[in-house]
């Protein structure tokens, strides 16, 4: 058991005709407690019905919650979630938000040099406070996850190239690191190439690219590694690529070797984007059993 923190939003992902809790760092700490972690949260909600709701929904679910901040004027976050034909989602992210303003905190600070390993994404960095936070997080952190997670207008090239830098371990999908390689003046057609210009151009030595239902590929001590993915029936991709990361997180942290984690992750992304929403509960023994389909 590792002792994990998520740090960024949380928020109601609100659909046509529902709206689900959610919010990637959420998404990632969810799974991670799901698969026997011990896990917290930085973030914050507004003093409203929406954000009590969604700190009893996280505090039921096993995940830490002394560091869940409550903001006295700033709503709850909420997204607009549209999902075309094929399952993909869209997003129109309501700002400002409580999640926003994240402050510094003695008790943020204890609980980050505690962790094993510090998960968080680009999209908190959309705003000052949240983004100073951060960086001041960063600098004490043990092992620094950086999923990217490109939200336009939410972010610029200079500040995802400090995270880069800043991370251990960064996760793309395919069309995030095209466009950054792009933005930094690199253009090939080769995933592979692409990866390691940005392996080299921010020293970071663990790298992982998913790419929808053609699978994922890993980078890790100058070795790729290779999943094609799952056949599924697609059902919606929110969340998909969060429970990837914590599965391959958790697999990676104990110990087990990059192919054997990268396989583990993709079906459990797979089986997430099979189910509707970002978080189905999802036995072991049913990804051992989807695994060996």
């Amino acid at each position: 058991m590792k002792n994990l923190v998520c740090f960024g939003e949380v928020l109601w992902d609100v659909f046509p005709n529902h709206k689900k809790i959610g919010g990637a760092p959420l998404n990632v700490a969810l799974r991670l407690q799901s698969l026997e972690n011990n896990v917290s949260i930085i973030t914050r909600i507004g003093d409203d019905s929406d954000g009590m709701e969604i700190k009893e929904f996280i505090k039921k679910r096993g995940v830490q919650i002394d560091n869940i901040q409550i903001d006295s004027k700033l709503k709850t976050g909420e997204v607009a979630v549209e999902l075309n034909k094929k399952g993909s989602a869209t997003y129109t992210i309501n700002f400002p938000r409580a999640w926003d303003n994240i402050q510094l905190t003695e008790k943020t600070k204890e609980i980050t040099k505690k962790s094993d390993a510090f998960i968080f994404g680009s999209l908190i960095a959309r705003n000052d406070a949240s983004k100073n936070t951060l960086y001041e997080l960063l600098k004490i952190a043990k092992y620094k996850i950086f999923d990217i997670n490109l939200r336009a207008p939410h972010y610029t090239l200079e500040v995802l190239n400090y995270l880069m830098n800043e991370a251990d371990f960064i996760k793309f999908n395919d069309d995030e690191i095209f466009e950054i390689a792009e933005a930094l003046h690199f253009k090939t057609e080769s995933l592979e190439d692409t990866i390691k210009f940005i392996a080299t151009q921010t020293n970071t030595k663990s790298i992982c690219v998913t790419k929808g239902r053609h699978g994922a590929i890993l980078y890790c001590n100058n070795t790729f590694y290779y999943n094609p993915g799952y056949k599924i029936v697609v059902v919606d991709t929110v969340g998909a690529g969060d429970s990837f990361l914590a599965s391959l997180t958790d697999k990676l942290l104990r110990g087990n070797s990059p192919q054997e984690a990268l396989n583990f992750a993709s079906a459990v992304g797979a089986i997430v984007a099979s189910n509707e929403g970002a978080n189905p509960e999802i036995k072991k023994e049913a990804i051992a059993e989807f695994i060996n389909i």
